[in-house]
């Protein structure tokens, strides 16, 4: 079934539901950094001071730009680049306008190549895992799935199959079947290993850990680095949700539609902490460390605790989980975008997109600092940028009419609040991640 988009003739794929579009959106949203950055970062700065600052940071800085992006993609109906040029050409402002799509595709993919590589690492500690091989090993033993640089490209390359093959089968047969049964599963483990963690862990340390008032820590880092993690968290600035966009049906609330993605992104986020630390703190871990927590030190705590080999083996398909609903999203988008530039079919575009990701990807492991250099281009230099352009166009460059036609499910009061936002405080703010992002780099 397809829908004319206002102001676009071409026709474009609906997603069939609702429920389809925010499980799409949500799982574009959720991805590792929920299952172990947020928990630590929510530590390392002040526990509920830093959670508190991130709430208010995604209802006045991410959410306005949440909401401009989908408005936007539905507006057109095309790719990221496509819908930016072209409504920019509608109000009669520039078509370079269109660079917003572009920086937001390069940052997605360029984080595509290295993501595929940990999620291809995520899929053989699953398996080692359920096969009860972590059992009675120390952190940092050799891993018969994962120990050198061949096994590392070999499920890179499992990974990156996997998730072209489900691009490659379009909107309705591969995104949307796969994130409507993967992502349902998702939170029912997710809750389910809080539990567990929650009864036989240290459940009031993790607790205190994550939530106890710690104000006097409130210091500017700690603003910034909440700032920091609620854009980054919320896939703002990546066109993914300009592209996801392009495809919801103009009945929909984009408005509570929004609310529904960062209301579940954070949730995500609160509930992994919950899952995680209860363990962390039971086996005096360092509760900082990070990836080097979940590869190294976890696996062999996971197989001296009671089911140990099947509590760790889901908590690493959980994180593979996450890691494909984010990564589909990224390679998506660009396929979309090079179909709309050069004509190509959606198996020729997603086939040449996945192996030069690979190809990347493939180098990282072999060459060392790539990884970080490309972390540092998409994520500190491209996703803020294209944040900062978006929040610049949808509230100074499109006129309030077109906004508010696309907003129409919302109360005057209530977009007069969000234009305000758009066209004032988000600006400043992401504009602020962008420079010190860039001076901590140099």
């Amino acid at each position: 079934m397809t829908t004319p988009k206002p102001g676009d003739k071409s026709e474009t794929p609906q997603w069939s539901s609702r429920y389809a579009f925010l499980m799409a959106a949500v799982g574009a949203a959720v991805g590792l950094g929920n299952l172990w950055r947020f928990p630590f970062q929510t530590g390392q700065n002040g526990g509920s001071a830093f959670v508190l600052v991130y709430l208010v940071c995604v209802a006045f800085i991410v959410y306005p730009i949440l909401i401009g992006e989908i408005a936007v993609g539905r507006r057109k109906g095309l790719s990221a680049v496509g819908s930016t040029r072209e409504l920019a050409k509608d109000v009669g402002a520039s078509p370079l306008w269109g660079v917003i799509g572009l920086i937001g595709i390069l940052a997605s993919y360029l984080v595509l190549t290295t993501y595929s590589v940990i999620a291809g690492r995520i899929i053989s500690y699953s398996i080692m895992s359920f096969a009860g091989e972590f059992a009675n090993t120390e952190p940092d033993a050799p891993r018969t799935l994962y120990n050198g640089t061949g096994h590392a490209i070999f499920w890179h390359t499992i990974f990156m199959g996997i998730t072209a093959l489900i691009v490659a089968r379009g909107l309705i047969k591969g995104v949307e079947r796969m994130v409507t049964i993967f992502m349902p599963l998702f939170f029912v483990m997710l809750a389910g290993l809080s539990i567990y963690a929650l009864t036989t862990g240290a459940a009031s340390a993790a607790i205190d850990y994550l939530f106890a008032p710690r104000f006097n820590e409130l210091t500017p880092e700690v603003l910034l680095a909440a700032m920091g993690q609620a854009f980054y968290s919320m896939a703002v600035g990546s066109a993914a949700m300009i592209t996801y966009g392009a495809y919801l049906n103009r009945k929909e609330s984009i408005v509570e539609n929004s609310a529904i993605i960062a209301g579940a992104d954070t949730l995500v986020a609160l509930v992994a902490g919950l899952m995680i630390f209860p363990v962390v703190f039971a086996f005096s871990l360092d509760p900082t460390a990070g990836m080097g927590l979940i590869f190294s030190a976890l696996p062999a705590v996971f197989a001296g605790m009671p089911a140990g080999p099947i509590i760790g083996g889901l908590f690493f398909f959980l994180a593979f989980i996450a890691a494909l609903t984010t990564s589909i999203s990224m390679l998506l988008i660009t396929a979309v975008f090079i179909e709309e530039w050069q004509g190509w079919s959606r198996i020729k575009s997603v086939v040449i997109l996945a192996t030069v990701a690979w190809a990347a990807g493939a180098a990282s492991v072999s060459f060392h600092g790539m990884s970080e250099m490309i972390d540092f281009l998409a994520g500190s230099l491209f996703l803020p940028l294209g944040g900062l352009l978006g929040a610049i166009f949808v509230g100074w460059i499109v006129p309030r009419t077109i906004m508010r036609d696309e907003l129409h499910n919302s109360s005057g009061r209530f977009f007069g609040y969000w234009r305000f936002l758009i066209r004032y405080l988000a600006p400043v703010a992401v504009a602020v991640i962008l420079v010190l992002g860039i001076a901590a780099k140099f």
